[in-house]
């Protein structure tokens, strides 16, 4: 079984045993979380999200992505401003997808 969920301004599209990275979510390791966002699973779609459907995901760990650069300057102004940035993750493992 299939599904698509929105978490932190984000779509996914899932099935049972996937392996996910979403933005930072508050939760501890090893607890479940239940989104019920959920805008399409098992073939039916839902306008825009469908009622009664749950996706359960355990919480695996979480991080930070690799560094980034950003490299902003002015031609010809002496201007350069150089700064790194690394977006924390949480990595989510879907358990099941429930329709009503």
């Amino acid at each position: 079984m299939k599904a698509i969920f929105v978490t932190g301004g984000k779509q996914y599209y899932v099935s049972e045993g996937d392996t996910i990275y979403v933005e930072k979510l508050d939760q501890e390791v090893g607890s479940e979380i239940t989104f019920d966002t959920v805008m399409f699973a098992d073939g039916k779609a839902g306008t825009p999200y469908l009622n009664g459907a749950k996706v359960v995901c355990s919480v695996e760990k979480h991080g930070k992505q690799k560094k980034i650069i950003v490299f902003k300057y002015r031609p010809k102004k002496k201007f350069r401003k150089k700064q790194g940035h690394r977006q924390p993750y949480t990595k989510l493992t879907v358990k099941k997808i429930e329709v009503k």
